[in-house]
């Protein structure tokens, strides 16, 4: 298992470094962190059919996409992982999107299937589902946050609390309705 930041000062020091700019925090963040983000990407890609990344290639466009941000704050190992996962979330969205554009043909689906939003075998659309999500935030935001953690980011239920210093309890009641609002919207 992967240190967690707030036990480990050596981590805490180089998160601090990066939130300044220090690209060779990153670096080193990622070193310890790779596990962590890699099962993120495989998470997600596992539930999409036909996105062509490949989870190393995701983790590569995460660190590429983190590298590029400025004075971002984080205070822990979590919200690390969650910035990841929304990370992550737009990569494949900005990736549905070029397969749109190329295709024509309605861009990459993503199941929605792990026990949590619809059949296994049915599967949505990447921009539907992250235009539904932004459309969610303004009227729920922390259900669209949770949505967006599990669906995109691959986190489990426990892992979003965590990330959002939340409760089970509240992540599993917030991941209910919103998932539900979600599945109303889908099948319209």
């Amino acid at each position: 298992m992967v240190e967690s930041i707030s036990a480990n000062p050596a981590l805490t020091v180089l998160l601090e470094r990066w939130s300044r700019g220090d690209r060779a925090a990153l670096d080193q963040l990622l070193t310890h962190l790779y596990t962590d983000i890699h099962a993120i990407a495989v998470r997600q890609l596992n539930q999409e059919r036909y996105s062509s990344l490949r989870p190393t290639a995701l983790v590569h466009e995460v660190y590429l996409r983190l590298a590029s941000l400025c004075e971002i704050k984080l205070q822990d190992r979590s919200h690390f992982l969650s910035m990841a996962a929304r990370v992550s979330r737009q990569a494949l969205v900005d990736e549905a999107r070029r397969r749109h554009a190329d295709k024509r043909d309605g861009g990459s689906p993503v199941t929605l299937s792990d026990t949590n939003i619809g059949d296994a075998d049915q599967a949505f659309d990447a921009l539907d589902v992250d235009d539904l999500l932004t459309e969610l935030e303004r009227h729920d935001a922390e259900a669209a946050e949770i949505i967006g953690l599990r669906v995109f980011g691959g986190l489990t239920i426990e892992e979003v609390a965590e990330s959002l210093a939340l409760s089970v309890a509240t992540v599993n009641r917030r991941w209910a309705a919103g998932k539900v609002w979600l599945m109303r919207e889908l099948a319209r």
